[in-house]
């Protein structure tokens, strides 16, 4: 049965469940890796600079810096608020909806990957993937994705060498790609899909989970390669397709367990979810999860046996099991 128990002290760590979320305007840094549960206590706190929406947001290891996105910029900022540098998306964006920049920082915080949604910007290209100098803000390297995205989410793979980023493109499909710096270069695989969404990788980074786009299965794949190794139709689950489908979230809750969720509407239109744990070493769904969640996306797997939700004032929620 979960527990939320009491938080403890936060301390930093290097680690994969190193997050941040954008509360009251401002950049609150966690880190899980202490092993503290129910409301999570930052462990720093991030202003931006004096008028910019922060977009998309990652903090350093050492939660000494953060690195923001905003429509037209990616900005670093240290804890005491002073900017560090800030790398302008020319040329300026008049657009103000239809495009999120995007940005996490590398495992070893050398670099910042930054997606730039250019085309839905009005920038009269595709969409770019930069790699920044993390301690300058220089550009070292640059790839045209060929993609005309809305945004993209950053995954960073926990041997530290290769990025996943899964880009949107709406009604057009969604385009997952791996990358890596290889000099000056950003060495650029594309999957040959243009109808699944990246959820998660595992904790070992040896498989991935999918959701195809129109939301009729999801899928486990091997990595790097992407072969398929279970696929669950929405009738695996008991539903159709003309009352549920399966929304684009959940993750590893461990490496052999995957938390699916599933949403429809009721004949009187009234919304409903129910997330669902699957044994990947057997493939069979185990049953309801019970995550003391809101919506379907109020639950994030953090690949140890715990899971985070959100409090209405945006704060993480730390979950066990156990």
């Amino acid at each position: 049965m979960a527990t939320a128990t009491l938080p403890g002290m936060v301390q930093p760590a290097r680690s994969l469940q190193l997050f941040s979320r954008l509360i009251g305007g401002d950049i609150h840094a966690y880190d899980v890796a202490s092993g503290s549960f129910g409301l999570l206590s930052p462990a720093a706190v991030f202003q931006p600079s004096p008028g910019d929406d922060v977009v998309d947001h990652t903090v350093s290891a050492d939660l000494e810096r953060a690195v923001y996105t905003t429509l037209n910029a990616a900005v670093c900022v240290t804890r005491d608020g002073t900017e560090v540098w800030r790398s302008a998306f020319e040329p300026l964006s008049a657009e103000r909806y239809g495009h999120k920049p995007s940005c996490t920082l590398s495992l070893d915080d050398r670099v910042a990957w930054v997606y730039r949604p250019d085309g839905m910007a009005g920038r009269n290209r595709p969409d770019q993937w930069v790699i920044l100098d993390a301690q300058t803000g220089g550009l070292i390297a640059q790839a045209d994705l060929e993609t005309f995205g809305h945004g993209g989410l950053h995954y960073r793979h926990p041997a530290g060498e290769h990025l996943l980023l899964d880009v949107g493109e709406g009604q057009d499909g969604l385009t997952i790609f791996r990358g890596a710096l290889d000099g000056s270069r950003l060495d650029l695989v594309r999957y040959p899909w243009n109808d699944r969404s990246l959820i998660a990788l595992t904790p070992g980074g040896d498989h991935f989970m999918t959701v195809h786009h129109e939301q009729t299965d999801v899928a486990f794949h091997t990595y790097p390669d992407g072969d398929v190794t279970l696929e669950l139709s929405l009738e695996s689950f008991g539903y159709d397709l003309e009352e549920a489908g399966v929304e684009y979230s959940g993750g590893y809750l461990t490496p052999d367990t995957a938390i699916v969720a599933i949403a429809g509407e009721t004949e009187d239109e009234e919304e409903w979810f129910r997330h669902y744990s699957v044994d990947l070493r057997s493939g069979q769904i185990e049953g309801e999860f019970e995550g003391h969640a809101e919506d379907p996306y109020d639950v994030e797997p953090l690949g140890d046996g715990s899971w985070l939700t959100t409090d209405p004032s945006g704060a993480p929620i730390r979950w066990s099991a156990r």
